[in-house]
């Protein structure tokens, strides 16, 4: 078996690190993992949980303490899933979340875990971006890309030219439309779109699609990104089922 390396954006291959979404890897993306890491401290329960899933789909298993220690810069982690990278198209009849020059992993992650959560599987990021296959990202959304549809994109512009005939709904702070008025009445397919977590979306967008905004007290300037993410995908998803 080829070296494994500590986590790098050129490598084909990444880490779904720790139990769940170990197992998340194994139970919803089997035909991507080529092998999985334990440590030898992992409980017997949690061994035995995964040994069921590798034996099923024929993947090997293989105690190496030092290397999940390197791989995950962690004292705690107990198994870590090595899969392929791929990415699938998007599904064009399917509502979408668009995010544009997302920057944080921790949100990205959150944002696929909520995004999963409410019922959106489809996922475009628009460049530059941080990397959705980064280990951290995995972690933070608890393996939901497993189950996903996530691509990314080097432009809006290539985005809206693959996805076309859907409804353009950008969250920006100077728009004066409520977004859950909005959402009552959105035809689908859709896309909800959001911006980076400190600039937001460019004023270009204000002339794309509808633009909705997340009412709040003045008492803050805006909210967090994957807070207002999950707001909207809330509201549109309680109204579009």
């Amino acid at each position: 078996m080829p070296k494994l390396e500590k986590y790098e954006k050129t490598l084909d291959y990444s880490y779904a690190l720790g139990l769940f979404p170990c197992m998340e890897a194994l139970n919803k993306a089997p035909q991507l993992v080529k092998r999985v890491i334990l440590c030898s401290d992992i409980s017997s329960e949690a061994l035995r949980t995964i040994e069921n899933a590798a034996q099923k789909y024929n993947i090997r298993l293989e105690y190496a303490d030092k290397l999940i220690k390197t791989i995950s810069q962690k004292q705690n982690c107990f198994a870590a899933a090595v899969f392929e990278k791929k990415e699938p198209e998007l599904d064009a009849k399917k509502n979408h979340i668009v995010l544009h020059n997302i920057s944080d992993k921790g949100n990205l992650g959150t944002i696929l875990r909520s995004a999963l959560g409410f019922g959106f599987l489809d996922i475009a990021i628009i460049s530059p971006a941080c990397d959705k296959f980064d280990p951290q990202v995995i972690r933070a959304s608890m393996g939901a890309m497993f189950s996903m549809r996530v691509r990314d994109f080097s432009s809006f512009e290539e985005y809206e030219s693959g996805y076309k005939n859907r409804a353009f709904y950008p969250l920006m702070l100077d728009s004066s439309r409520d977004i859950g008025s909005v959402s009552k009445d959105s035809p689908t397919p859709f896309s909800l779109i959001l911006g980076n977590e400190g600039s937001g979306l460019p004023s270009k967008f204000k002339h794309i699609g509808q633009a909705v905004i997340i009412p709040h007290s003045r008492d803050i300037d805006s909210l967090n990104l994957s807070i207002a993410a999950s707001i909207a995908m809330y509201l549109f998803a309680k109204y579009n089922k």
